[in-house]
Order: C-alpha cells, then structure tokens, then sequence
C-alpha cells in the first residue's frame, strides 16, 4: 500500500514538472512539436498510474501500469532528444531525466512484485 501512495505522488509530481516544461518549451523557446509528445507521454504515466489504482483485478493492475512504464520510457526518449537537440541545457535535463529514470525503476519494481504474488 505504501509503494502505491509513493508512485501515486512521484507520478503527479513528475506531471506538474512536464506541464511546467512544456509551458517554456512552447512560450519561451517556441518548440512546438516534440513538447507536445513529450507533454502527452508525460503526463500519461500519471494517468495510468492512478487506473491501476483502481483496477479491477491484479492483471489489470499489472497491464496499466505496463502502459505507465511505456509511457515513462517514452517520456526519457522525448527529453533525451530535447537534450541532444539543444532545446533542454544539461541542468535541465539531468534534473528531469533523472526524475524519469527513478520513476521507471519504481514502475518496474511494483510489476515484477505484483506478478510474483499472481
């Protein structure tokens, strides 16, 4: 249960600081399209998390948050690619990369943990 409130606040949180990057990315340094993914996928990890939440059966639990792990991976694909392309600094990206990452780690933690008491 406590596994589930942390990923529940880290997934809103890592939310807020996409929706936050986003409004920079498009305002300030007039990036259009790959914000938009990255906003999408970033804010879709959050989404998820909290359907598995309410899921209705332990597989259902697992698939959503196979979806939030896609999604998570996804977002680190669009922030690397922010990065390479130079519409992220290094600061930027280490702080929501690694945010990202540690997300991920919990996501496949609590999959591999839920599969093995199916």
């Amino acid at each position: 249960m406590k596994k589930e409130n942390v990923i529940r606040e880290k997934s809103f949180g890592f939310a807020v600081r996409v929706v936050n990057m986003y409004k920079v990315l498009a305002g300030e340094r007039k990036e259009f399209v790959i914000c938009k993914q990255l906003l999408r996928s970033g804010t879709s990890v959050g989404a998820n998390i909290r359907e598995a939440l309410n899921a209705e059966s332990n597989a259902d639990f697992v698939h959503k948050l196979a979806i939030a792990q896609k999604e998570c991976d996804e977002t680190c694909f669009w922030l690397e690619l922010l990065h390479k392309t130079e519409f992220i600094n290094e600061s930027e990206f280490n702080s929501i990369h690694q945010d990202a990452s540690e997300l991920l780690k919990i996501i496949r933690a609590i999959i591999l943990s839920s599969k093995r008491h199916e």
